[in-house]
């Protein structure tokens, strides 16, 4: 079937240049707050972030290493400060006992939404019910009503836990869009070590 009037297709094959990755973004949101799934993980805490550059970056390298996260490392310190010590944005840590095993970011400030803009769990906590845990008290508070939403949305991709679209289903929320995004590799740019996500090759 040709191309119809005022159908605008993306190229079906794009060659990226060398040194770069790209990967599928699903983006998923919830209307109205979900009825909780249990979670039976012990000896959780979640507790604020201190608003410190120096400890954000450590805990979101340790959490995003595996993923390719580098979009906060690439922010000078300025740049990051402004964005953690917000009145409208809150992240948190997840505590088991004395060890930081995970981080959770809420993004109030657009209007009546609350985007959970990081989630993720340090890699020896996947599959100890920490991720639930986590996500039940994300939940939690986005509907709080302080301040109040209409809309909570992520989004993810396929560089992610290859389960967390899934997972983010199972919690409540419902793809809505899709589209692709292109970056330079954070490896060959010193953002992160060379070994960082081997499951992603270096081309």
């Amino acid at each position: 079937m040709g191309q119809q009037d005022g159908d605008v297709r993306p190229p079906q094959h794009q060659m990226l240049p060398a040194g770069w990755v790209a990967e599928v973004v699903t983006y998923l949101e919830m209307l109205a707050p979900p009825q909780i799934r249990p979670d039976t993980a012990v000896g959780l805490a979640l507790k604020r972030m201190p608003t410190d550059v120096a400890e954000f970056r450590r805990l979101f390298r340790r959490v995003g290493e595996p993923w390719l996260w580098g979009s906060r490392l690439y922010l000078d310190d300025a740049a990051l400060a402004a964005i953690i010590t917000s009145d409208a944005v809150e992240t948190y840590v997840l505590c088991a006992d004395a060890d930081e095993i995970g981080l959770l970011e809420l993004d109030f400030r657009q209007p009546r939404a609350c985007e959970l803009s990081f989630f993720g769990v340090v890699p020896e906590a996947i599959g100890i019910g920490a991720g639930r845990f986590l996500m039940n008290r994300a939940i939690e508070r986005a509907w709080s009503g302080a301040p109040a939403i209409d809309r909570f949305w992520v989004h993810t991709c396929t560089n992610d836990h290859p389960d967390a679209v899934a997972f983010y289903i199972r919690s409540g929320f419902a793809p809505y869009a899709r589209g692709i995004e292109c970056y330079p590799d954070p490896r060959l740019h010193g953002v992160l070590p060379k070994q960082a996500a081997p499951q992603i090759p270096i081309i």
